[in-house]
């Protein structure tokens, strides 16, 4: 007989009652399925970056370098050249005599004036972009309302007017309100027509925000303005760069808008002031581009400090 007491009845080697359990049988172990040689040293090389390499991206990597870096190299060592020696020598080759005449007369000039100009036309036309955007897509976003959603396919239709089509209007337009040959004149219609696209990326940026956020914002007693402080502004710091990015962009090399609203030296820009290289008979080329070069380098620092977010703000909400 089996030493293990019936169910319900003491065995008095534990004081209690002796419950009788079925043993459960031992699980079978599925045996590791081995893995080929050849695969195995087909992953280790993948993970040691010694798989087939992709010929066809590198050579279309290299030719789009070239692409973009000849003509900056170009327009630099242009630059360091004298006029007589820009017309006679090879223009890829280094410059035999480097000289910062150009930059000289460039920086003597009224270029200082006209990046100043620039830069406050850019500062202006950035802030009003983000500052109407930033709450407009906060409610697009949250507000699924008729009158919102309407407001919001209505405003996306200036994607559609280019300013070449609008440009009678906005002169009109101003010269009505008297701002004609103010910086004014030139951060309004900017602002106004990078509106549409910074507003549909900053709207899908905030849509990326989980609804459970919001619900707890709402809980702990914040309203919207309070969430629109505490959540949506910091989660929205890629949108708002990609946002300033993109309008910085088109603020700094804007012409258009400029040129038909604007007059005077005291409110000309970057891209007018190059025409002060450009003569009768003649253009200071070596100087142009010494110009170029000087109004480049301020966008192209604010595009590299920006650039990891432009992709992210620009694909937010695809999946949606």
């Amino acid at each position: 007989m089996s030493d293990r007491a019936p169910l319900g009845m003491d065995d008095g080697r534990t004081g209690g009652v002796g419950v009788r359990t079925a043993e459960a049988p031992p699980s079978p172990i599925a045996p590791v399925p081995e893995v080929p040689e050849r695969q195995r040293r087909r992953v280790w090389n993948r993970r040691r970056g010694h798989g087939r390499p992709n010929v066809l991206a590198g050579v279309l990597a290299t030719v789009w370098l070239a692409l973009v870096a000849v003509p900056l190299y170009f327009l630099v060592a242009a630059s360091f050249r004298t006029r007589s020696e820009y017309l006679s020598d090879n223009p890829l080759a280094p410059p035999p005599n480097p000289t910062l005449e150009n930059y000289a007369t460039v920086l003597t000039g009224d270029f200082p004036t006209y990046l100043l100009n620039t830069v406050v036309v850019t500062v202006a036309t950035v802030a009003i972009v983000v500052g109407l955007t930033l709450p407009a897509g906060y409610a697009v976003a949250r507000n699924a309302g008729r009158v919102v959603q309407r407001g919001f396919s209505l405003m996306l239709v200036g994607l559609a007017i280019p300013a070449q089509a609008a440009i009678i209007p906005v002169y009109l337009m101003i010269t009505q309100l008297h701002l004609y040959d103010t910086l004014l004149a030139v951060i309004l219609p900017t602002a106004a027509f990078a509106m549409p696209v910074a507003l549909l990326v900053m709207t899908n940026s905030l849509r990326d925000i989980p609804r459970e956020l919001y619900e707890a914002q709402t809980l702990d007693g914040a309203g919207p303005f309070q969430a629109l402080r505490h959540l949506v502004l910091p989660l929205a710091k890629p949108a708002i760069t990609t946002v300033a990015v993109f309008t910085s962009l088109t603020a700094w090399n804007g012409f258009l808008f400029p040129l038909v609203l604007t007059q005077s030296v005291e409110t000309r820009v970057l891209t007018l002031g190059l025409w002060d290289y450009q003569g009768q008979f003649g253009t200071d080329v070596p100087a142009l581009l010494a110009a170029v070069t000087l109004s480049v380098v301020p966008i192209f620092v604010l595009y590299l400090v920006g650039r990891r977010y432009l992709l992210s703000g620009l694909t937010a909400g695809a999946g949606k």
